[in-house]
């Protein structure tokens, strides 16, 4: 499955970072939000600057080989449409796959109910108990995938 909008959205949305930071969960992360490395490793602060190309081949492996497979166990159907399947792609780099195999999001998406899929992305735009802009944003380009 190609994975470009799901990169595309992540690039949009994350940013790049060459130097390892705290992202706001206070996680060390580097790329475009990136907290392992391809072999398994947790991003340290310590850890040596990449260019945009290794963060780009990073984001790469890590949508193909953890967040496609969460995604695709589970909401299966999302197999015949790759623009949805991006989108939900998208979600669970974001959120984490745990997310969305607790969520009434994934129910929505298993029973063909794309309006109500939707719904449910945009209760995800909060972060402290405040809608956050960004959020409100990449939820709302994950929504256009649903169409």
């Amino acid at each position: 499955m190609n994975l470009e909008l799901a990169a595309e959205l992540c690039i949009r949305f994350e940013g790049f970072v060459g130097k390892p930071y705290l992202c706001p969960a206070n996680v060390a992360t580097i790329g475009y939000g990136s907290t392992y490395y391809a072999n398994g490793t947790k991003v340290t602060l310590n850890d040596p600057p990449m260019s945009q190309k290794e963060a780009y081949a990073l984001l790469m492996v890590e949508l193909e080989h953890t967040y496609l497979p969460g995604v695709v166990r589970n909401c299966p159907i999302l197999l015949t449409d790759e623009k949805k399947c991006n989108a939900i792609v998208d979600f669970a780099y974001n959120l984490g796959a745990g997310r969305l195999q607790t969520s009434t999001l994934k129910r929505k998406i298993n029973a063909n109910d794309w309006e109500g899929a939707k719904e449910q992305l945009m209760l995800w735009t909060k972060g402290g108990g405040r809608v956050l802009p960004g959020l409100l944003k990449r939820r709302t380009a994950e929504c256009a995938l649903l169409d």
